[in-house]
């Protein structure tokens, strides 16, 4: 290893060599085929190439679609406005922003057929646009060319070596359950899993790139039960986030509390030992776990002192907490042994402790990217109509970089370095393309010259496209250079059209990093507050019953907002959106809709005080969305949970009034974490299975 580069592997001279393969047969064939600009697809190999053999099919799927919606439009459009080229620029520009705004929607793979649809329609027609007749020809040959390239891509890497992305799947959640057991460790040891800790700040990135993992499985050759049991774990490991932070708490208030319990101690330690003991452990260990942590429970007694009675309703409600985290463990490791079993699993049946998960359920600042969209539409639209009043033969360079410079990185809170890098690469190429076209290619007599003079640079950069962090400058060096070559059947290459065309280029992308700092100055703690903001609102909605009483929309809400908000820096973030807990917000939120559907069940005085209640607790969270600070409770929010807590006490059925408990109990500690015991508290009864996290009605999700 060399001082802060790491040497290639093994791996990625296996993987380069099988990109530069697969160019140099899209090369050939299109030659042969005596297609018009073979160059497309060679550089198209290198746009689709990943290590793993799944996720190269699945771009190559995407790609090729993207290309032909965008071919089919170019064929569309130019000739009904190829009379009124500044109107058809009009058109180019929203074209690209619609397709860049659905792409924005889905955050799978699966985006990146919208967002090259989006910009593909300027790359095929607008060197077309003084000669319309020849658009068909033109797009045709873009989409086989396209196809060609991509074709031979995903054949190499599914034939040679495939990497399969399932036993990359199965490596990595070793290290996401390691992750998470990291945080049960701090919380069960010395309860140093308050707020984001690194562990946790972990966990949600892990079940983020879970997700993208999953989207590329069911384009590998793995079993598709593969794809259910992984989805399966996703869900799980996403409920673990709110548990282990419920139980952190309750851990707290415990010891706030009641001080040493006898046996709790004792039981924390078991339980760590038991979560660390690995995948061999026998499955009868859990349920002993399970008796000794019941064995535990407080008994009922109607006539002892009430204060002295929240002491034993947050026992009740650790050890609870505690039952779930051992289902919901063992779960998580019968399902990691069965991925690790790949295509054997086709006959497994899932016989699950925890019959519960959190959904998939996306948040969106539509302003937000209706503004990144915008700011990408009028970039593309200023530079074509720049172009067009200079006259630029060659300027439909400018206007393409400019499209693909803004639209590859739209997604970016401040994508100014990103474009940056993209500019400097591009002008990189255009001088390696210059090497090649004006001193090398002269030199080359048949094709296997060819394959010589191309070898050493595309080897060498194909070993740095497998890795994440050089991915991005590979990929623009390889593609750029064999574009900006423009390698044809017969030599033909002419300095100054060369350069006429590369300057408009480079431009684009100068205009597009220009065009950027101007407009999107904000960064990423604009991006946080707005997430923050999102979240009071949520509650604040759900608090007055606008969310329709659906915790698993609410929670998966809640989660997406904590992975969107976990990968920006704490840099330039204000103190108060920097104090926000999600995971927090996700209990009250719960713990609010629990009460909502307990409303029916009430009396209409009782109802009467719970709506109050709900309505403070709206107005409360309105008042943070409203004006995007962490203002504290009110004293008289914890008056009136108070007030709850002491009416349910009697005169409600006991399956009620345990739930409606559960839940105030819930609010109490996460709004008034630090108040002391209330008063007029009846005596506990048994905890029912996570009422707290609100999803003890959902069902399995299949």
């Amino acid at each position: 290893m060399t001082a802060g580069f790491p040497l290639p592997t093994v791996r990625d001279w296996v993987f380069s060599l099988k990109a530069f393969s697969a160019s140099m047969v899209a090369l050939y064939i299109a030659l042969a085929a005596g297609l018009e600009r073979p160059y497309w697809a060679m550089a198209a190999v290198y746009v689709v190439a990943n290590p793993l053999a799944g996720a190269t099919t699945s771009k190559a799927l995407y790609r090729a679609l993207g290309t032909f919606i965008g071919a089919a439009g170019s064929i569309l459009l130019l000739p009904i406005f190829s009379s009124a080229p500044e109107l058809f620029i009009i058109v180019v520009g929203l074209w690209t922003g619609v397709f860049l705004f659905v792409s924005l929607l889905d955050r799978t793979p699966r985006s990146y057929v919208f967002m090259l649809a989006g910009y593909t329609l300027p790359l095929i027609a607008l060197p077309t646009v003084n000669a319309p007749d020849t658009i068909f020809d033109v797009a045709i040959s873009r989409a086989e060319e396209i196809t060609l390239g991509i074709v031979c891509a995903a054949l190499v890497n599914s034939l040679f070596f495939p990497a399969r992305i399932g036993p990359v799947l199965a490596q990595q959640i070793k290290g996401w359950l390691r992750d998470a057991g990291a945080w049960a460790s701090a919380v069960l040891t010395d309860g140093a899993g308050t707020g984001a800790t690194p562990e946790r700040q972990r966990l949600a990135s892990d079940i983020r790139a879970m997700d993208m993992l999953i989207s590329q499985l069911s384009y590998d050759t793995a079993n598709q039960a593969t794809v259910r049991v992984a989805n399966e774990l996703r869900g799980r490991m996403a409920l673990l986030l709110p548990l282990l932070s419920s139980l952190d708490d309750r851990l707290a208030a415990l010891h706030e509390t009641s001080g040493e319990v006898a046996g709790i101690e004792a039981l924390r330690a078991r339980l760590l030992d038991w979560m660390r003991s690995g995948e061999g452990n026998e499955r009868g260990a859990a349920d002993r776990l399970l008796a000794d942590i019941s064995a535990l429970e407080p008994k009922s007694d109607p006539g002892s002192d009430q204060q002295a009675q929240w002491p034993a309703l947050v026992l009740s409600s650790t050890l609870e907490r505690m039952k779930e985290l051992v289902d919901l463990w063992e779960d998580c490791r019968q399902l990691q042994r069965q991925i690790e079993l790949g295509d054997r699993i086709s006959r497994w049946r899932p016989t699950f402790r925890m019959r519960r998960t959190v959904g998939k359920v996306s948040h969106y600042d539509y302003a937000l990217l209706t503004f990144q969209v915008g700011s990408v539409v009028l970039a593309t639209i200023l530079s074509g109509l720049m172009w067009i009043w200079t006259g630029w033969s060659e300027g439909s360079g400018c206007v393409i970089m400019t499209a693909v410079g803004c639209s590859f990185f739209a997604a970016i809170d401040n994508p100014v370095n990103q474009i940056r890098s993209f500019t400097v690469w591009m002008t990189i190429s255009v001088g390696l393309s210059a090497v090649y076209l004006f001193a090398l290619l002269p030199l080359a007599h048949d094709y296997v010259g060819l394959v010589v003079m191309f070898a050493v640079p595309f080897i060498l950069v194909g070993t740095l496209v497998s890795r994440p962090q050089f991915n991005m400058i590979a990929m623009l060096l390889a593609v750029n250079t064999a574009s900006f070559v423009g390698l044809q059947a017969n030599y033909s290459a002419e300095f100054s059209a060369f350069m006429n065309s590369s300057v408009a280029s480079i431009l684009g992308g100068g205009f597009a990093l220009v065009w950027t700092l101007a407009t999107r100055p904000f960064g990423a703690a604009l991006v946080a507050k707005r997430l923050v903001r999102a979240g009071w609102a949520d509650i604040a909605a759900t608090s007055r019953g606008g969310r329709n009483a659906d915790a698993n929309a609410f929670a998966g809400r809640v989660f997406d907002r904590l992975g969107q908000l976990v990968p920006r820096p704490a840099q330039g973030v204000s103190e108060d959106v920097a104090a926000a807990d999600l995971l927090v917000e996700l209990r009250v939120g719960i713990n609010v809709l629990d009460l909502q559907r307990l409303r029916g069940k009430l009396s209409s005085t009782q109802g009467r005080r719970l709506q109050q209640l709900l309505d403070t607790i709206a107005r409360f969270y309105g008042t943070r969305a409203a004006t995007g600070r962490a203002v504290d409770p009110p004293a008289s929010l914890l008056g009136a949970i108070d007030e709850a807590l002491s009416d349910f006490a009697q005169g409600v059925e006991p399956s009620v009034r345990r739930n409606a408990v559960q839940a105030l109990v819930g609010l109490r500690r996460a709004l008034f974490p630090a108040s002391p015991a209330p008063v007029n508290l009846a005596a506990p009864a048994a905890m029912p299975a996570l009422a707290e996290l609100g999803l003890a009605k959902m069902e399995l999700a299949s």
